[in-house]
């Protein structure tokens, strides 16, 4: 712990069963594909399009340095109600606009039930069910490239 802890306070946006079962839908997806999966959650988006901070905190991530450029981030505002997928170019030329836009509508549908944990690992599962279609695990050469973890901003 740093100096500056006291001002870096974490947000705690799920529960922790909530956080914990988010991670395992992260690492359950993984085990099949070679394909990366993150979440970033942070209270607003600072930015006016919500998927251009999505990109934002993709290159920040340095998600686009994975092998086959498969990683992808589904990025939440919370208090701003804005939620978007990045995929990689690997991952984006194989499944295009529709797919991402289909998940963020099963989201929403999702959130508007007041389900956002659950339909944050709805969503991590068919994207990793889709990233195992297109990118399967290879147990010779695949690993894991991306921490699992919720990144966390303000």
């Amino acid at each position: 712990m740093g100096i500056f802890s006291f001002f870096n306070k974490p947000k705690h946006f799920f529960s922790a069963k909530d956080n914990e079962q988010i991670v395992q839908a992260i690492r359950d997806a993984e085990k099949q594909t070679s394909g990366e999966v993150r979440l970033y959650v942070e209270s607003r988006n600072p930015f006016v399009n919500v998927v251009d901070r999505a990109a934002e905190i993709f290159f920040k991530l340095k998600m686009d340095n994975t092998v086959d450029r498969n990683a992808v981030l589904l990025y939440i505002a919370i208090k701003d109600q804005q939620l978007a997928l990045f995929g990689d170019e690997g991952i984006h030329t194989k499944v295009g606009d529709a797919f991402w836009d289909s998940q963020v509508k099963n989201m929403i549908a999702q959130f508007s039930k007041e389900n956002i944990s659950n339909g944050i690992e709805r969503c991590i599962q068919q994207i990793g069910q889709t990233l195992k279609e297109k990118f399967p695990y290879d147990n010779a050469t695949d690993k894991n490239e991306l921490p699992d973890e919720i990144v966390f901003g303000k």
